[in-house]
């Protein structure tokens, strides 16, 4: 049987195109984990360590520059949540009352 086979990627996915079936397949990647606070908080001093040490290539320093930015996304979110999580807990006259959190509390 003669047919034909082909094959693109993107970002986000994996389609596989056999004409002479007539099959049309999309394979979606596994979901991406999202690295701990800690971790990603570690990972980002080391990407601001290596920019303040110089000595980088131009390349090298927009692809480090581009991974701060998404780790300080990753752990802004985080913190965000955490946030959240924190309001939603404090009780106060029997009902939850979200109150700011800070020093001195």
């Amino acid at each position: 049987m003669d047919y034909t086979t082909w094959a693109s990627q993107s970002d986000d996915h994996v389609r596989i195109v056999c004409m002479a079936e007539g099959i049309d397949l999309k394979i979606e990647p596994p979901p991406q984990t999202v690295a701990s606070f800690e971790t990603s908080l570690d990972e980002l001093e080391k990407v601001v360590r290596e920019l303040e040490a110089g000595d980088l290539s131009l390349d090298r320093s927009l692809e480090l520059f581009s991974r701060g930015i998404g780790l300080s996304d990753s752990c802004r979110k985080q913190l965000e949540e955490a946030e959240t999580r924190v309001e939603m807990l404090i009780r106060k006259e029997g009902a939850y009352q979200p109150e700011p959190f800070g020093p001195g509390k």
